[in-house]
């Protein structure tokens, strides 16, 4: 297969998941997502010599840098707009959510929110996009054992998040029980890729 036609069956074969990988990561417009998606099949074809067997990963990791532009060409224009302080953007960060607001596992995404960057997308990328510990070292670039010793210690933190709350609740409630759903869920979120894997 010529490299020209790897780029087609990757295109045609990963463009849908590619898509997913960047609006999940960039809660904004469509046209946003769409830019973004370009830029990393354009890098792809650029690049289209370097594609692996598997090339998913490969992409994913693509689409990580060019996210990384993305976000801080957003930054820059966000503290223009802050300066400016007349657009609909900044007026809209002041927005105050309801109480009922909450979405479903919401309190999930705060715990993640707690945690670093780099811990956050091992553990998107291992959950959203359920790649093993091979498949997210190709992401990351590194190493197998690199990959799994990261995702162990973004699991760990992720627990302490998720614990720290529950134990707080309990004091001030005055209850003692175990692990609640919360803590449970560190555990589940990690099952799919113990063994084996990690």
């Amino acid at each position: 297969m010529s490299t020209d036609d790897a780029f087609d069956a990757a295109y045609r074969e990963h463009y849908w998941a590619v898509s997913r990988f960047v609006a999940r990561r960039l809660d904004d417009q469509a046209w946003e997502v769409e830019e973004v998606v370009a830029e990393v099949f354009a890098v792809a074809w650029r690049r289209r010599a370097e594609l692996p067997e598997s090339p998913l990963p490969w992409l994913y990791g693509v689409a990580r840098h060019c996210l990384a532009n993305t976000v801080r060409g957003k930054g820059r224009y966000r503290r223009l707009l802050a300066k400016l302080g007349h657009h609909e953007v900044t007026r809209g960060g002041r927005t105050v959510a309801s109480p009922d607001a909450e979405r479903p596992g919401s309190w999930v995404l705060e715990a993640l929110s707690r945690l670093a960057e780099a811990d956050q997308e091992v553990l998107r990328l291992t959950a959203w996009e359920e790649l093993t510990v091979e498949e997210l070292a190709v992401v990351l670039g590194c190493g197998r054992s690199a990959a799994a010793m990261r995702l162990h210690r973004a699991r760990r933190r992720l627990r302490e998040q998720i614990e720290t709350p529950r134990r707080d609740d309990r004091v001030s409630l005055g209850c003692t029980s175990g692990k609640g759903d919360m803590a449970d869920w560190a555990d589940r979120a990690g099952k799919a890729h113990k063994d084996g894997h990690a």
